[in-house]
């Protein structure tokens, strides 16, 4: 009997719920229509449309001019936040729902965890910590009391079939079993507040970090990740070889609420991989940690084994690093330079003295000529900061990156964090994929393979 009544009291609330809030909204720009819902322990679906242009907000635990955000957008990946964005909280930078068609949208509030689903995949998993940081744009930003708003602000927004239902109480959410972030001390929350991109373009599945596994850490810290396939031959762990399977990669993560892109391994990789092959992904990169020494071998700098100087001192091979790092990044057509100015191990002691103004004027020279990026590597934690701030006034954008090798050297993007406050850097220093100008160059086979 006592399930029964408590069955009864649910329907009842999801009844009282949904009486009376309209099924569709036209969202234009300063249009609102309010939903009424409950204050907690609620679902509410519905099917959403937006046209690539079109902005438009969900505002829930809302008095109507504050609280949570939900944005829908879509788009270019452009810099914007995107469509299953918990505004100011988890900044999603990647729409995985197609523009100018219905999707199926779900906001749920069990406790203190929201979960945003968009054609049932899980875009947000935040769960309020105890003391949640906020500054004092995004103040209102806290579970409680409050209702549901659609606010539209640019173009048209669609939105139809608009349901609410209450949960029960005590219901968790499958996917929260992560304890929440301390925010009082967590440096994202606080980018994500500045309107500061958080994203990791160079993070590898392999190494045990599966798809699943990074997508948990993801959703948990609320650093939005690039996965890239090493595309060529010559890496550490798995490369792939055949356009049949980068393609094979891109079906199975592009439904997933990663970024895509793909890493030019080895030096061969021009010649071995069709270029409509790699214009399917959303970025691709590279980096000189491989380099054909001057009898053809080709060099991996981070195996000491395989490296022979010929007769050189360390400050001319250091001239052929650079020599090769500039050809590299000239006839390899790529949106970013990926562990930029890495040196093999012997040599990273000097890397002050190594790394010379004119030798890092060479290689910027390029990055600039090609518009192309410079990553900000959190595991080897280069370039330096004298190099980046010698970026930076050149107007050289920046990706993060980590360069893992496994599940255990993903790391929070720290180094990164660093550059940020050491560098002066800004949201209008990073690059994104709209940014780039790679289909207009040509590969060139300059080591003749």
């Amino acid at each position: 009997m006592k399930h029964i009544h408590f069955f009864f009291a649910v329907m009842a609330a999801a009844i009282a719920a949904s009486c009376g809030n309209p099924a569709t909204a036209d969202l234009n720009p300063g249009s609102t229509v309010k939903v009424k819902c409950p204050s907690e322990n609620f679902r509410l679906t519905c099917q959403v449309m937006t046209d690539g242009t079109s902005a438009a907000d969900l505002l829930f635990a809302s008095d109507g001019s504050s609280g949570y955000e939900v944005r829908f957008h879509g788009g270019a990946i452009d810099g914007t936040i995107k469509t299953g964005s918990l505004t100011g909280i988890r900044n999603r930078y990647r729409s995985i729902v197609p523009d100018n068609e219905w999707f199926n949208f779900e906001l749920a509030v069990r406790g203190k965890n929201i979960s945003v689903k968009l054609n049932d995949i899980e875009v947000v998993c935040y769960t309020e910590p105890e003391k949640p940081f906020r500054i004092n744009e995004y103040s209102g930003m806290l579970l409680g009391k409050g209702e549901c708003y659609f606010k539209g602000s640019i173009g048209l927004t669609k939105v139809k079939d608009i349901k609410i239902s209450a949960l029960p109480e005590g219901e968790k959410n499958p996917s929260d079993t992560l304890p929440p972030v301390d925010e009082q001390s967590d440096k994202v929350i606080r980018l994500q507040q500045q309107g500061f991109p958080v994203i990791d373009y160079h993070v590898h599945l392999k190494g045990g970090l599966t798809k699943e596994i990074a997508w948990g850490r993801s959703l948990n810290y609320g650093i939005n990740y690039g996965v890239a396939p090493n595309a060529g031959e010559g890496g550490d762990g798995r490369m792939y070889a055949t356009d049949e399977e980068l393609y094979e990669y891109i079906d199975d993560v592009k439904l997933s609420p990663f970024l895509y892109g793909v890493q030019g391994e080895g030096r061969k990789w021009i010649t071995t991989v069709k270029p409509e092959t790699l214009s399917a992904f959303e970025y691709l990169f590279t980096d000189a940690m491989t380099i054909v020494d001057k009898k053809g071998k080709i060099t991996r700098l981070y195996h000491p084994e395989e490296i022979n100087l010929y007769g050189m001192n360390e400050e001319q091979y250091m001239d052929y690093i650079v020599d090769q790092t500039v050809k590299i990044l000239t006839n390899e057509p790529a949106d970013f330079y990926a562990n930029p100015t890495y040196l093999p191990d012997a040599m990273q002691k000097d890397y002050e003295k190594l790394w010379t103004p004119e030798r890092v004027d060479k290689v910027l020279d390029v990055l600039e000529k090609y518009h192309m990026a410079l990553e900000i590597n959190a595991r080897y934690r280069i370039p330096s900061f004298d190099i980046i701030k010698r970026a930076k006034a050149r107007g050289i954008k920046f990706t993060f990156g980590t360069n893992n090798m496994g599940a255990d050297n993903l790391g929070r993007l720290e180094y990164c964090f660093e550059a940020i406050d050491s560098c002066g850097l800004t949201p209008d220093d990073i690059w994104f994929p709209s940014m780039s100008i790679r289909s207009t160059r040509k590969a060139v086979n300059y080591n003749n393979f």
